[in-house]
């Protein structure tokens, strides 16, 4: 593992998380990036549910009403009731979505991806309003300001690891979307001297 200091803190959208550092690993592994075009992994990266911040349990709940008849689950069977103590997440504290049939409780079962995600999108909203961002940012994470490649990676339980491109060109984006432009054009400099 190679650590890389960036040169100033970067503050996420919600004020949190803080990023200090990447592990360099983001710009060498590799997986599929385009999930919705996935036709080997029966989305198996939902299987253990994904951490909801308080900034999102209470948005995805005060859309229940609208939300529940999407989802097709009562929104008493939304989350695993425990909450543990986070102060890198907006809110300060997580939740973890149910799994219910082997998978996330809001995996849509009768086609494709996250019922959260495609819930905005039919209704016009963007999807981050909703989605989390641990969910967002997979198969990155961050941890006491260190931003890696998720524990997926780390021990090879990806089922679409090393195919197309690196975890970073995949959640560029998202990135950009959390943390702003500043801290993608670092991680761009970081990723060129990486591969010079």
């Amino acid at each position: 593992m190679t650590i890389h200091a960036f040169s100033k803190p970067f503050v996420g959208i919600d004020g949190v998380p803080v990023l200090e550092r990447v592990d360099t690993a983001i710009f060498r592994h590799r997986y599929f990036t385009d999930c919705m075009r996935c036709g080997f992994c029966h989305d198996r990266c939902c299987r253990y549910g994904v951490d909801v911040d308080a900034v999102h349990h209470v948005r995805i709940m005060a859309r229940a009403d609208q939300l529940e008849p999407f989802v097709g689950v009562p929104r008493s069977e939304w989350f695993t009731g425990e909450w543990l103590e986070d102060p890198e997440v907006p809110g300060g504290r997580t939740t973890r979505t149910s799994v219910r049939a082997g998978s996330c409780v809001f995996l849509n079962r009768n086609g494709r991806g996250c019922l959260l995600h495609g819930f905005a999108t039919t209704n016009g909203l963007d999807y981050h309003l909703l989605k989390p961002m641990l969910s967002s940012l997979f198969p990155l994470t961050f941890e006491w300001g260190l931003l890696r490649p998720s524990t997926e990676i780390v021990e090879r339980d990806l089922i679409c690891l090393d195919q197309g491109p690196t975890l970073y060109r995949g959640t560029r984006n998202e990135l950009l979307h959390y943390f702003g432009s500043a801290l993608v054009d670092e991680l761009d400099a970081i990723e060129r001297d990486e591969h010079a």
